[in-house]
């Protein structure tokens, strides 16, 4: 087993509503005996889909030993319960970047000859996760100026998300532009970041050293 992200669950909080069960639908979560319950590492992607619909705040993410998540026995749970969640999966995945993941669920409906184009709007809409931060947001038209009366410096950021496993490829904010990237300490570490590399480029963010898989950014970078 090697470390990653994976749900953790603080019983002494939850209060075994059943509100993260249906925003999982990779079927890693169960309510048992009055609460939630992880029942499988490989069926938890670690990404925090359930995180947001917890109205306790029962639920948070940490980086210990776990076996490895599998895309393949994922999916034998999600085509069981129908389209829709199926979608929201496979919206799950695009919305986190998750490239390899989701080229091995759409391997499996294609071996299944399930034909299902999760772009288009359906009934379940994709999974909101908890952090503000994972919404993708281009902000770059905008015009900023800087206070005169204060002599507050602009920022130049531009975008969300800007964490490089949340970031997708396909943003239109890293179409044909200059991209950063940079450690996540660079912008506490250097006074002027803004000013001296931020401007008029796309932001990305990560830690190598201390992240456990960075097998997803050499994907991503690829890209």
């Amino acid at each position: 087993m090697a470390k990653r992200n994976i749900i953790s669950i603080i019983e002494e909080k939850c209060n075994g509503c059943g509100q993260c069960i249906p925003n999982c639908p990779e079927g890693a979560l169960q309510v048992i005996d009055g609460k939630a319950r992880l029942i499988s590492d490989i069926f938890c992607d670690g990404l925090g889909a359930c995180i947001g619909h917890c109205p306790q705040g029962a639920i948070t993410t940490e980086e210990r030993e776990a076996e490895p998540y599998d895309e393949k026995k994922v999916m034998k749970n999600i085509v069981k319960a129908g389209k829709n969640t199926i979608i929201a999966h496979l919206n799950h995945l695009k919305e986190h970047g998750e490239t390899s993941y989701l080229k091995e669920a759409l391997e499996i409906l294609k071996e299944k000859e399930i034909d299902i184009e999760f772009n288009k709007k359906t009934e379940t809409p994709p999974s909101q996760c908890s952090c503000s931060g994972e919404k993708m947001i281009d902000f770059s038209e905008e015009k900023t100026k800087q206070s005169v009366e204060t002599g507050e410096r602009i920022s130049h950021f531009k975008q969300w998300p800007i964490q490089l496993h949340l970031v997708p490829t396909d943003a239109p904010y890293f179409q044909k532009k200059d991209v950063l990237l940079v450690a996540d300490c660079v912008g506490y570490s250097i006074a002027d970041f803004h000013k001296n590399y931020l401007i008029d480029k796309s932001l990305a963010i990560a830690c190598p050293k201390l992240d456990s898989n960075t097998d997803n950014y050499t994907e991503k970078i690829k890209n």
